[in-house]
């Protein structure tokens, strides 16, 4: 299970550099569903990870992403 939750984890990695990178080249707004729900998915999937390979300052920004995330999705669909 370590090396499928390393995947995982990895996975996560991308997703949150790839909505960076997205946002930085233009192609998203950061308030764009597309936008949170890579950083959603990637904080979850990194905190999926933690749960095999611990690491206390690491969860905690995670839990803070997977917030912020819900909270730019919440109010996005109050917009609508």
């Amino acid at each position: 299970m370590e090396n499928f939750a390393d995947i995982v984890g990895i996975v996560g990695s991308i997703f949150l550099m790839l909505a960076y990178f997205l946002l930085q080249a233009g192609k998203v707004k950061g308030s764009d569903a597309s936008y949170l729900y890579l950083n959603l998915s990637g904080a979850l999937f990194i905190l999926f990870s933690l749960f095999f390979f611990p690491n206390r300052a690491a969860i905690m920004i995670e839990i803070f992403w997977v917030i912020i995330s819900l909270y730019g999705l919440w109010k996005r669909k109050r917009s609508v």
